[in-house]
């Protein structure tokens, strides 16, 4: 279907998981856009034990926060976001540090010691090997414990695949590596390659950037700092639109 005029160009593709893409397409409307969700990944928190002698809990996102019963254990989060969510399920001792694995390490490094006992890594599957490696070089033991699984969606849901084959997507928000890989595949198996050609695509890190740059899109932008606010910067109001986006 051919794109329609440039000025209809006004929804926002959001592939961020539940419930997070709840709160983005909050954060997309009040810019002026509308919200289009195609959650690339469903996320299902798991049982949950905390290992013997344990003296932290670290955590590197929103939906570890979310997935971890609370335990009365010191957390340490990746970011101000995440520990906001820590806080908001009843988690007392919360530190933040400046929004990525190698800050999180580093505050760690700095404000705990190896012999005060294990790091629990609270993760999903599959997340965060390399920073449970740099803090065994740090002589921390760690053990990783997984509290979600993030598995992936099937299909790009009908209304998503419609309005980017009617070229109202301006641009798409991808929150993390995984969540990027799983929504190219989706829009390669909906044989979108051609159509995403006019979306812009927005990362929340460098990291995921690249991930994007296996498909054509108009352009890849990445967020300033680790975070949804830095995220939405690079979106902009809808009414900064020109005429020519």
């Amino acid at each position: 279907m051919p794109r329609q005029a440039a000025h209809a160009s006004r929804a926002i593709l959001i592939t961020r998981p539940e419930p997070g893409s709840a709160e983005s397409a909050r954060a997309v409307a009040a810019l002026g856009w509308e919200a289009v969700l195609a959650p690339a990944l469903t996320l299902t928190a798991l049982p949950f034990k905390a290992p013997h002698h344990c003296q932290a809990i670290i955590i590197t996102s929103r939906a570890a926060a979310r997935a971890l019963p609370l335990v009365a254990l010191p957390v340490i989060a990746v970011g101000e976001a995440t520990a906001a969510e820590a806080r908001a399920r009843g988690f007392g001792d919360v530190r933040a540090a400046a929004g990525d694995a190698q800050a999180l390490a580093a505050l760690i490094g700095v404000t705990l010691k190896p012999e005060a006992g294990t790091l629990c890594l609270a993760v999903g599957e599959g997340y965060a090997l390399d920073l449970a490696e740099a803090l065994r070089a740090k002589g921390f033991r760690v053990i990783r414990r997984v509290v979600y699984a993030a598995r992936p969606s099937t299909e790009l849901p009908k209304h998503a695949r419609q309005a980017i084959q009617e070229g109202r997507i301006h641009a798409a928000l991808f929150t993390s590596p995984r969540s990027a890989q799983e929504a190219m595949r989706l829009l390669n198996d909906a044989g979108l390659q051609k159509a995403i050609q006019s979306i812009i695509a927005i990362a929340l890190s460098p990291r995921i950037a690249a991930v994007l740059a296996a498909l054509p899109w108009a352009a890849i932008r990445s967020a300033a700092a680790p975070n949804h606010a830095a995220l939405l910067t690079c979106l902009g109001h809808a009414d900064m639109l020109g005429s020519s986006a």
